[in-house]
Parts: structure tokens; sequence; C-alpha cells
């Protein structure tokens, strides 16, 4: 298993292709929390799983003005289409020339597969990483690890938790 970047470390920069004719760069996020979800393939069923749970919990990453970027080592047109197919509200980020350079870059390729580690990393405001994970590749890590170091970015005051906890409870 790969080793990734550690907390603590400068999160890489990066500018991949969300689309053919479309780079998004990862500085482009600057001053606020982004969520990078490396995965090794579209259209594999953990990483269809994964993605679609992450999906459901947008609002939640929202919440903490984070902004989630899906990365795996396929081409920008295969993630059009994968995006399309299963109505997914991120950008997917093509690492696909020169192949996994990104997953590289933030100890999370896999050279003897050709693919990214199931990985995620929360990187703050400044661009530090301050949380990673390297999921078994036949297991869907969940969001809960990801949501845990969001709130840890921003701790709400213990009243302020209550009360939410206190609205949650009302609207169940």
């Amino acid at each position: 298993m790969s080793r990734p970047l550690a907390p603590g470390s400068r999160a890489p920069g990066f500018k991949l292709h969300s689309t053919p004719d479309q780079l998004v760069d990862l500085s482009d996020f600057r001053g606020r929390p982004v969520v990078l979800a490396f995965y090794p393939a579209d259209w594999s069923p953990v990483c269809g799983d994964e993605l679609a749970l992450f999906n459901e919990v947008l609002p939640e990453f929202e919440r903490h003005n984070a902004q989630l970027l899906g990365i795996s080592v396929d081409g920008a047109w295969c993630h059009v289409a994968y995006a399309k197919d299963r109505k997914l509200h991120f950008p997917l980020l093509a690492d696909f020339e020169p192949k996994g350079e990104v997953a590289r870059d933030y100890g999370v390729y896999r050279k003897g597969d050709g693919v990214s580690e199931r990985a995620l990393f929360v990187i703050d405001e400044r661009g530090v990483v301050r949380w990673s994970y390297v999921s078994p590749l036949g297991v869907n890590p969940g969001a809960d690890g990801v949501l845990r170091a969001l709130e840890e970015l921003h701790p709400q005051p213990q009243g302020a938790q209550q009360s939410q906890q206190a609205m949650e409870v009302q609207h169940a």
C-alpha cells in the first residue's frame, strides 16, 4: 500500500482536465477546504458506490464550504460520460497524461496496476494537508473520516453544536 502525504505537508499544486477543454487548478480553491478523492477507475463497482455516496453527502461538504474533487487516471471523455451517467455533481479530474502524475505527487499511485489508490485528502484553506487516508481498493471508505476532518478544521462552539443537534432532532 502507498504512503500518502502526511498531515502537515503542503498539498502539491496541479492543473487537471475536468472536461476535454476545461482545466481545474487546485489554487483556484485557495481560501476554502478541498477534499480530494483519488479512486482507481470510472465504471468499477466500488468506485461507483464511493462516488455515489460522496454525491449524496455533498450538502455536508458544502456546509463546510469544502470543494470535492474526484481524481483518477481515466481520461476526460470517460469522466464526462461517467459523471453524466451517474448524475454526479462534482468535478472528476483526469490524471491521465502524464499518467498518474498527481497521484504520484500525493504518494498514492499504484505503479504495478497503473491506477491510483483509493485515497482521501482534506486540504485546508492555506493548501496544507490536514487529513489523509488510504483504503484497500475493494473497500468503500465512506465519508465519516472526511466529515470529521472538516469539522476539526473549524470546530463549532459547544453551544452551536448542541443547537444544531437539537434542530436535527426536531426535523427527524
